[in-house]
């Protein structure tokens, strides 16, 4: 250690001086070879020196020098301890205009020293995005693309600096996409394709990087990288598709990357979906699944993947999956055909062609998330499909699942969408044989429970249904509105000042229904229902108001009957 205190005091002493450049050489020398043999001691003789202010002036009035000591920070820089004193000595705000030096050395160290120095200080991170770093970096990648050293550099700097706003801005404004691009067709090592993919995962975030991610050809490449590991179980291969997989569903996130991948079904993500879903490889199934639930964002373009014939390339895979399948895949399966089923062109195409009767084979899945999309799905199927609610609306085995998913508190989600399930098989359908099949199942009480959920959608949903049920088929399910105190639940609802004026008004056309049932008419006359009426009559929404009078005048004109 005695020579290595002789070259700091050297380098101390002769820092500043452009004579003696060889003495200077040779103790910038012998601190590297310090550094290797010892990094702790040789970092603590260091810091004691106060050697690193010369380093400083070395950098910026010795050209001959400044590479060979810009060599020697990035080694001082490895050393944790070491960064402080580095900021200290205002290396950092040296170090950063040699990023525009034409010495490919000179930019090699230069590039090591600041990212180790800046390393996990987002301070400093944020200066080097201020002092136009950014620009810098894609400037060198862009003139030196075959030097794989300086690239590496430059990439694992874009990883540290990319997830600061204004860094995604400032490269929003250079061609770094295009770079990225050539630079991950042409990585042949799974450590460089890895830090390419995690650099562009973090570029997705924006959406103008999106679209020109997409503009300079990221979706050939990620296709091509898919097509290369989708064989290979080496880890560092599987975790390299699921990065490329994760970096197209991000592309996909962005409404206008979204449409430039889509291409009307002619872009190479959608060309490719279909051989993915058919996949034995499970990360690839999902990776296409949720390509089309996010393609499916847009009408147009559900439309045209319904003409294509997709649906059945999903139900396919969905069958693969049903006995102890994988529910990420599921889930993304069952997104994907809610999605498409928005439109109504294709609800009628997607029925006609029996998706209805096999999409429930996953009536049989225990996985509470598939579950919960299975259900959303039909009831998405089912929106203004008569025929279709009245079919399924009297399928016994339908309407059993749904009741035990009624009854299960095991999972709010699945029960809330079971109920509302139930009541657009009403809605929707009209029908009375659809009443009785679901009074047969003893799912009627069910919706009556809905009608004082807590959530106003669905308490409205259960309201129309039950009111469609009692004026299609009173007679047949007045016994359970009675045994569920239907009548008592309608007024507690009136009467409560917080519930909203689409409830009560929907309650009240419930109520309507009821009082063609003498029983239930007595209820409600027992119950004192027609003072609430006749106080909504004067209620501040013109529609309650009406309501409640034609009630009040239907109760009246009941009575009346009665009367001698």
């Amino acid at each position: 250690m005695e020579s290595l205190n002789l070259h700091l005091e050297q380098l101390r002493f002769d820092g500043g001086d452009s004579k003696g450049e060889e003495q200077i050489f040779k103790s910038l020398d012998g601190v590297l070879q310090a550094l290797a043999e010892d990094k702790h001691r040789t970092s603590s003789l260091i810091a004691e020196s106060d050697v690193l202010p010369a380093f400083a002036r070395l950098l910026q009035s010795n050209p001959l020098c400044a590479v060979k000591a810009a060599e020697v920070l990035a080694e001082i820089a490895k050393n944790e301890e070491m960064k402080t004193h580095c900021i200290d000595a205002g290396l950092v705000p040296i170090l950063i205009p040699l990023l525009d030096s034409t010495d490919q050395e000179m930019l090699l160290h230069v590039g090591r020293a600041i990212g180790r120095i800046c390393y996990d200080n987002n301070d400093l991170q944020e200066q080097l995005v201020g002092a136009e770093v950014i620009t810098s970096l894609v400037r060198i990648m862009s003139d030196y693309p075959d030097n794989e050293p300086l690239v590496r550099v430059n990439l694992l700097a874009l990883s540290n600096l990319a997830d600061i706003d204004t860094a995604k801005q400032a490269l929003s404004k250079t061609r770094v996409a295009e770079h990225l691009v050539h630079q991950l067709r042409a990585a042949n090592h799974h450590e460089k394709v890895e830090i390419i993919l995690e650099v562009l995962q973090t570029l997705a975030e924006n959406d103008a990087l999106k679209s020109q991610l997409v503009e300079a050809g990221i979706q050939e490449a990620i296709v091509e990288i898919l097509l290369r590991l989708q064989d290979s179980s080496k880890p560092e291969d599987v975790c390299s598709l699921k990065a490329a997989s994760d970096l197209i569903v991000s592309l996909l996130l962005g409404d206008e990357s979204m449409q430039q991948l889509f291409a009307e079904g002619n872009g190479v993500i959608y060309q490719s979906v279909g051989t993915w879903l058919a996949s034995k490889h499970t990360q690839l199934q999902l990776t296409g699944a949720l390509a089309i639930a996010n393609f499916a964002r847009n009408d147009s373009n559900c439309v045209r993947m319904v003409q294509l014939g997709i649906v059945h390339q999903l139900l396919d895979l969905l069958e693969q999956h049903v006995e102890s399948g994988d529910v990420s895949v599921q889930h993304a399966a069952l997104s994907a055909l809610r999605n498409l089923a928005i439109p109504v062109a294709n609800k009628v195409q997607m029925l006609d062609e029996g998706v209805g009767q096999r999409i429930q084979m996953l009536l049989r899945s225990e996985m509470p998330p598939v579950q919960f999309k299975l259900l959303g799905t039909l009831r998405m199927l089912m929106d203004g499909q008569a025929d279709a609610a009245e079919e399924l609306g009297q399928d016994p085995v339908l309407l059993n699942r749904l009741v035990q998913w009624c009854d299960s508190n095991d999972h709010a989600g699945v029960c809330g969408e079971a109920n509302r399930l139930l009541a657009s098989l009403l809605r929707h359908s009209c029908s009375q044989e659809v009443v009785k099949a679901i009074q047969e199942a003893q799912a009627m009480k069910h919706l009556v429970s809905m009608a004082t959920s807590e959530h106003v959608i669905m308490q409205n949903e259960a309201l129309i249904a039950l009111a469609i049920a009692s004026a299609v088929n009173l007679e047949i399910i007045k016994e359970t509105f009675k045994e569920a105190k239907l009548v008592q639940n309608i007024h507690k609802l009136l009467q409560d000042e917080s519930t909203g004026p689409e409830v009560k008004y929907n309650s009240i056309g419930l109520l309507c229904s009821l009082l063609n049932s003498g029983d239930l008419r007595k209820e409600a006359e027992e119950d004192k229902m027609k003072e609430t009426l006749e106080k909504l009559c004067g209620h501040i929404n013109g529609n309650v108001a009406k309501q409640a009078l034609m009630a009040v005048q239907i109760l009246n004109e009941e009575h009346g009957l009665f009367e001698p």
